[in-house]
């Protein structure tokens, strides 16, 4: 495996951990035009995915269908954080469609947002499949599958009709063959895809050109719109994500995912962006993306956006003291 440094973590001002990794920079016919590491290292999207499990819905004009606009677009995208926003539009997707919160199979988690905003949940709290991160991409699952007359106990299956679309168009948003997507499971447990990094860049480089696609324009256009209008909805306050779109707006569309995974198409200069850590470690993901876009001639500087504060996370212990950063060492090279 090659790969590069990504950034460093320091305790004072000596570098105490280093984080490892890959980037991959293509443009709209999937050139690679710069990298670090190895870009072609066969990565598991994660929740960067989202956006390409909607397209079987899309296509087959499910948002008409159930009267769904763009905030149910961008919430079939998201990695949400369970706020009221969050869960209120999910709730109407279900409604929709007929359904409700026991039709779900992404399995209940503590909302995001307590961790965001470093707090426990009262001892009497209780939370359902609705503050799943993955509840709106699996409320549209449901209605694909309402509108289809398709099984749905078993939506999840990998054989079920709304999974092979998904492969189908994962692939090729990818431009790659089915055969060559590798299958996993992922936390919600849907199928989950691993690809080569620079093929996750090209899917976020067209993602990002919307109705100039030759094979998805009116459904990349719809869901460029959707992320890019309602960051909010895709993440949540004080997520990264929703940093990364508010800093370049109507031109950045952005998507992280667990295990270190992020993905960026930037409209205005044909590029899609794909970052790895080697480690999963998501401390070191920010600092080096945001890294990637400043040697890229994308960003000049972070300070007075969204991103400043995290270009370089400051780390305190728990008495508050300061103790360290969270810096990038990126350096993505010309091919």
């Amino acid at each position: 495996m090659n790969f590069a440094p990504l950034a460093e973590v320091t305790r004072g001002a000596q570098p105490e951990s280093i984080h490892t990794g890959a980037v991959a920079v293509v443009d709209l016919s999937g050139t690679l035009l710069y990298y670090a590491g190895d870009p072609h290292f066969p990565t598991f999207t994660r929740s960067t995915l989202k956006p390409f499990q909607a397209l079987p819905f899309l296509r087959a004009g499910g948002p008409a269908r159930f009267g769904f606009g763009s905030r149910e677009i961008a919430l079939m995208c998201a990695s949400h954080s369970g706020e009221p926003m969050h869960i209120d539009t999910v709730s109407t997707m279900l409604a929709r469609a007929g359904c409700d919160e026991h039709h779900l199979r992404c399995g209940c988690h503590v909302p995001i947002h307590y961790g965001i905003e470093n707090r426990r949940p009262a001892a009497d709290q209780t939370f359902s499949q609705l503050h799943n991160n993955c509840s709106g991409k699996h409320a549209g699952f449901l209605a694909y599958c309402v509108q289809h007359g398709q099984p749905l106990d078993t939506y999840l299956d990998p054989s079920h009709p709304l999974q092979t679309s998904i492969r189908a168009c994962v692939a090729q948003a990818a431009d790659m063959p089915q055969d060559d997507l590798t299958m996993g499971i992922d936390g919600c447990s849907a199928p989950n895809y691993a690809m080569p990094l620079s093929r996750l860049a090209l899917a976020y480089a067209r993602l990002a050109q919307g109705g100039e696609d030759p094979d998805f324009g009116q459904q990349f256009d719809d869901l460029f719109a959707a992320m890019t209008a309602h960051p909010e909805l895709v993440s949540g306050k004080g997520r990264a994500d929703l940093a990364f779109m508010q800093s370049a707006p109507g031109d950045w569309v952005a998507k992280g995912g667990a295990e270190g995974v992020q993905a960026i198409g930037v409209r205005s200069a044909g590029l899609g962006i794909a970052i790895k850590v080697a480690d999963g470690n998501a401390r070191a993901l920010y600092p080096a993306a945001i890294s990637a876009l400043r040697q890229l001639g994308l960003l000049s500087s972070t300070d007075a956006t969204p991103l400043a504060s995290w270009a370089h996370p400051q780390i305190h212990n728990l008495k508050g003291l300061h103790t360290g950063e969270i810096r990038s060492t990126v350096r993505i090279v010309k091919v």
